[in-house]
């Protein structure tokens, strides 16, 4: 069901094309991925899952490792999602991520394209949602290494994940990192449209 009480529509057996003006990539002229075409930005790519509780709509979100994000919440979470190279596929780079992150396949529905965001870092970043089921208590993420404390010469093993949660709209806003905020009105707006 939506915010509002109505049913969402379901994504698995249906795909779902959804026009919008998120996804050129223009030359190196002046346009959303020119920053790319330049030689500028870093791609990136992740999936927003959500799934319907009760008469709400919920976003599965996650949460950074390491010190420097021990302490943050809001506007500190993300989509699972990670970078990869121009021309090769952003859906297969975000299920990518998403097993990497998460520990578990991700879904087998039908995707929907959400677009392409420019992060204030020129960073370009495409999502991908799909309607879908995950325990946050299940989380397996992958690790890295870092030195910590600093300068101590001392490195740690921390994961790229510690945290997952499922969010309904208003929540999911305040939490997730301030750039990616417009997908989630992206994904309210293609569902609603999507009803019609």
């Amino acid at each position: 069901m939506s915010p509002s009480g109505n049913r969402i529509p379901s994504m698995r057996g249906e795909a779902l094309r959804i026009p919008h003006p998120y996804v050129s990539r223009p030359i190196c002229t002046q346009g959303l991925n020119s920053l790319y075409a330049c030689g500028m930005a870093k791609l990136s790519a992740g999936i927003l899952m959500f799934r319907a509780e009760g008469p709400a709509l919920q976003m599965l979100l996650v949460h950074p490792g390491g010190p420097f994000w021990a302490s943050k919440d809001e506007g500190a979470w993300s989509m699972p999602k990670g970078e990869y190279s121009d021309g090769h596929d952003p859906l297969l780079a975000a299920k990518r991520e998403f097993v990497e992150e998460l520990g578990v396949a991700p879904p087998q529905g039908d995707y929907l394209d959400l677009g392409e965001i420019v992060q204030p870092s020129r960073k370009i970043v495409t999502a991908f949602a799909v309607e879908g089921e995950f325990d946050p208590a299940t989380l397996k993420s992958n690790h890295f290494e870092m030195e910590w404390p600093p300068r101590s010469g001392t490195r740690q093993s921390i994961p790229e994940i510690d945290r997952a949660g499922w969010f309904g709209a208003g929540e999911a806003r305040r939490k997730i990192l301030t750039g990616q905020a417009p997908f989630i009105d992206r994904l309210l707006a293609s569902l609603s449209q999507a009803r019609k």
